[in-house]
């Protein structure tokens, strides 16, 4: 920014809040701030620079960003006629976002030194700018609360689909082998009958399959990867003695199913030598049918169970009132949502939940905001793998109480204190607005409750108060 001449009275009362002030305080303005100016494009903020200026769009005006990385993504804008920057009585010390000069660009600075002096001077102003200040927090703070949900909800959509994209390949690869099963078995059948015409053989043989058919929703045999790997060999040399060409092939999916020689040697007795390699082929080809069925059937359990998990936490299918609720689904079905995420830093997770937990009365959808934050959080300070976090619940007196707490790096003493002061942050610029704390605060303190902060190297404790739900009259 280059300085230019001295700006007059009549160019500070085309600012909205300047607009009416006695001629004394636009002198006071012109004698103790600066005119300056600024091509377009130019940069007049940058992230992480201290924030000592009150700044007064003259003409022009300033586009601010969110600078993440390289990107640049567009907030907000202020036009000529409006005041940005620091204000009196403003918390705000280091600048979060990129500022540019929009078209040529003429500004009044003050130097947030001069406060106390302006507050002396101008009472009436000093109010006005603590007026924009406060129209300016609650702007942010619905701006914030939309962009954390939508945070959230990017950061569960990722995590989402993770999770759906396992039991959903799991069918997809069900369905094709299902596929080449179906087109198979019909040949496999022709070639045992063509070589077994005695209907009662058939008869027999085919009876096998009844109860192995039974254990297809059995849970599988227990056996190590060693132990799996030696019977599929003893099957398969026992195979090759009946002629089977392929019995390497089919060994695996009759062990699966917990046949043994000594089982598909008393069934094998009724057929004719000729017959039994074709028998084989097609009891592993039904059994194998019968273990897909059972595949996609707990693919689409757990599908069904992520879909429920996501109407839990969403809350989507009720009204947005405060209703009757139980802690520890909201809580699970927060957890769900953010499994993938847990894995993936390999969290250590232990619930810890008090049996008999009274309800509360909240709203679903918020209180699960106030987890995902905080858990969220959690995942930050926890190390790249190998952190713990526990979950707990408790009743004292008329509260029910969470706690979340980590093992992660801590928070400092300093900083402690003002956690959840609003736009208090301790990320690097542009990766933190310093209100999710806030937000979650006020949220618990909607429910009557209050939030509460423990912390040292190694463990971090947050507790929420929320009051039982008193009996209807």
């Amino acid at each position: 920014m280059v300085e230019i001449p001295p700006l007059t009275a009549a160019d500070l009362a085309t600012v909205t809040a300047f607009a009416g002030l006695p001629d004394a305080t636009l002198d006071w303005l012109l004698a103790h701030g600066t005119g300056r100016t600024a091509a377009h494009g130019e940069t007049l903020f940058e992230p992480g620079a201290p924030a000592e200026l009150m700044v007064a769009v003259i003409r022009g005006g300033i586009q601010f960003y969110a600078a993440k990385g390289a990107q640049r993504d567009p907030i907000f804008r202020v036009e000529a006629g409006q005041v940005t920057g620091v204000l009196p009585y403003s918390r705000l010390r280091i600048i979060n976002n990129q500022g540019t000069a929009v078209g040529d660009t003429w500004l009044y600075a003050l130097h947030r030194n001069q406060f106390p002096a302006l507050e002396q001077a101008s009472p009436e102003l000093t109010q006005r700018l603590v007026g924009v200040m406060n129209d300016r927090s609650r702007d942010q703070v619905r701006n914030q609360e939309r962009d954390d949900k939508l945070r959230a909800l990017g950061k569960l959509s990722a995590g989402l689909a993770h999770e759906l994209n396992n039991p959903a390949a799991a069918i997809a690869r069900a369905a094709q082998a299902l596929a080449k099963q179906a087109t198979t078995k019909p040949k496999l059948l022709q070639e045992l009958i063509a070589q077994c015409p005695d209907p009662s053989a058939l008869f027999a043989f085919a009876a096998l399959a009844v109860p192995v058919a039974a254990t297809a929703e059995a849970p599988p045999l227990h056996l190590s990867p060693m132990q799996q790997s030696q019977r599929e060999d003893e099957l398969a040399d026992w195979l090759t003695d009946q002629g089977v060409a392929d019995a390497y092939r089919i060994a695996p999916g009759l062990v699966e199913t917990g046949l043994t020689e000594q089982t598909l040697g008393a069934a094998a007795e009724v057929l004719p030598p000729a017959a039994r390699p074709a028998a084989f082929a097609w009891l592993e080809c039904q059994q194998s049918t019968l273990r897909l069925i059972h595949d996609v059937q707990e693919a689409g359990a757990r599908i069904s169970k992520l879909v429920a998990d996501v109407k839990t936490y969403s809350h989507m299918d009720r009204a947005g009132g405060f209703e009757l609720l139980d802690l520890t689904a909201g809580l699970d079905s927060t957890l769900n949502m953010l499994g993938y995420q847990l894995r993936e830093k390999n969290v250590r997770l232990t619930r810890d939940y008090a049996p008999d937990l009274p309800q509360i009365r909240g709203q679903v959808s918020s209180l699960n905001q106030v987890w995902t934050n905080l858990i969220d959080n959690a995942l930050d300070a926890l190390p790249a793998q190998g952190g713990e976090l526990t979950l707990r619940t408790r009743r004292e007196g008329d509260f029910v109480r969470v706690f979340l707490i980590d093992n992660g790096s801590g928070i400092p003493a300093d900083v402690l204190p003002h956690i959840f002061e609003p736009f208090y942050t301790t990320k690097q610029a542009g990766s933190g607005s310093g209100l999710g704390l806030d937000i979650a605060q006020r949220i618990i303190r909607q429910h009557d409750g209050r939030l509460e902060v423990d912390s040292k190297p190694g463990r971090t404790e947050f507790c929420a108060w929320l009051p039982v739900a008193a009996p209807l009259a």
